[in-house]
């Protein structure tokens, strides 16, 4: 009996590190709260460029940004996968969409993608924000694109099949994004209906001099087009990464080369001027 708690305690205790991680984590969900009630959250907007002529841009992403408590904006990637599997992350999901709807209603030439998870597709709150928006103007839908991470879609595959069908009829499209993580079942693919396919940053890091990474890249470029996906290389940073992507044949392309996300997009600006005018 002594043995076993003893054991049970052993197993209880928590590591150094442990306990590094779980105050961090409690840290992140305690600065996003925050943010989410103080409404001290936005769109970074990021330009994602045509490869046969990387002066035009394609549409937008929105990424999703918090100022913590000095007012520092706080990208997605620093507290997304902390707060991705809470309510606060489907409550960020609702947030961007209604931004991004909105953004769409006032920019009758703007194109934009907001991210999401799977699992916010079956949240009633996240649909009605959905419907609302799209029923602005009849426009608004086939100039919105939601991208959700092959990770996501992976964890409830039939569920995204079920809703991204009656999504599609309202005109809007869907994104793969991070394709090539290493988490889709191919065999999906005969399913799903994805109008546009990115690729994961990690391949395209070195593309220029990594045979293997373009022979996969290849691959994976072959697979969208065999089902009429639309593809977009993510995290494109040099221009020799740039050129080696447009000889293996990607439609588009997204990274800092082309353009850092911005909460200051160009259009605000041009709206900012007329004000002023």
């Amino acid at each position: 009996m002594l043995e076993r708690h003893k054991e049970r305690q052993r197993k209880n205790r928590l590591n150094p590190l442990d306990t590094a991680i779980r105050s961090r984590d409690s840290d992140v969900l305690a600065m996003v709260d925050r943010a989410l009630r103080h409404k001290e959250v936005m769109l970074a907007y990021q330009p994602v460029v045509v490869t046969t002529d990387t002066k035009r841009v394609a549409f937008y992403e929105g990424l999703i940004r918090v100022l913590d408590e000095t007012g520092r904006v706080i990208p997605a990637r620093d507290f997304m996968p902390t707060v991705e599997k809470t309510e606060m992350g489907q409550t960020i999901d609702r947030i961007a969409l209604e931004f991004g709807l909105r953004e769409l209603s006032r920019h009758p030439a703007l194109r934009l993608a907001i991210n999401l998870t799977a699992k916010s597709l079956h949240d009633p709150k996240w649909q009605r924000v959905l419907r609302h928006g799209l029923s602005r103007d009849d426009t608004i839908g086939e100039r919105l694109i939601l991208e959700i991470t092959e990770h996501s879609v992976m964890e409830k595959p039939d569920q995204v099949l079920d809703i991204m069908d009656e999504i599609q009829l309202r005109g809007v499209s869907f994104a793969l994004d991070d394709f090539g993580a290493g988490q889709t079942a191919i065999r999906y693919f005969k399913d799903f209906a994805f109008d546009i396919l990115k690729i994961d940053g990690s391949l395209i890091r070195g593309i220029d001099r990594s045979p293997d990474n373009q022979a996969i890249v290849g691959a994976l470029l072959s697979i969208g087009r065999h089902f009429d996906m639309f593809t977009i290389a993510e995290h494109v940073e040099t221009q020799a990464q740039a050129d080696c992507l447009a000889t293996l044949g990607v439609d588009c392309l997204q990274g800092y080369f082309f353009g850092a996300p911005s909460i200051r997009p160009h259009w605000h600006e041009s709206r900012t001027r007329k004000r002023s005018a």
